[in-house]
């Protein structure tokens, strides 16, 4: 059986010029897609019981840092009347006040809801409308079983953010990943 590892979820009704924009961002996302594939082997090495999220953070720096230009742990715009210096992992900017947010998790992405907090920041800064958010597929015990799987639930939980104009958010695209395997070492 073939895990899903990535999902799409886009606002319901993108202008002309946000249909443009997402077909670059789909480019940039499908990019980080087959990276974190071809990455498989180093992500196993390093994704294990009380690993820090850096290690992950590293291997997907490479693409998004190194070849593709993203800025790492830039402190992006406030938004007028809140106090937040937020400092996503990763920001790429795709215009003025046009960027992308991506975020790399680990063991508190539901358990400590980091990504709700993710599209939260990506909700409430003025110059980011799309979210690329990595998280595990699973997260392992000390006895090397699986305790959550976060992909699942984040694509869940998130999912509801869009589809109807009600409960969307300022989120044009959010662009779930998931690495690392179901099983230890996969």
């Amino acid at each position: 059986m073939t895990l899903t590892r990535y999902r799409r979820f886009v606002r319901s009704s993108p202008t002309d010029a946000e249909n443009a924009e997402l077909e670059r961002v789909d480019g940039l996302a499908q990019r980080l897609s087959a990276h974190l594939a071809s990455s498989s082997p180093e992500i196993a090495l390093v994704h294990v019981h009380r690993a820090q999220s850096r290690a992950v953070q590293d291997i997907v720096s490479t693409l998004l840092r190194v070849e593709i230009g993203f800025g790492e742990e830039v402190v992006i715009t406030p938004q007028d009347g809140f106090v937040t210096r937020a400092r996503p992992d990763f920001y790429f900017r795709l215009a003025e006040q046009r960027g992308i947010l991506a975020e790399v998790e680990r063991g508190g992405t539901t358990t400590n809801n980091h990504d709700l907090k993710d599209l939260w920041k990506a909700h409430i800064a003025p110059d980011a409308q799309h979210l690329f958010l990595v998280v595990p597929m699973a997260n392992w015990n000390e006895a090397g079983q699986a305790r959550e799987r976060p992909f699942n639930r984040v694509v869940a939980r998130l999912a509801a953010f869009f589809g109807e104009p009600r409960r969307e958010v300022d989120v044009l695209s959010l662009h779930v990943f998931g690495y690392g395997g179901d099983v230890l070492g996969g």
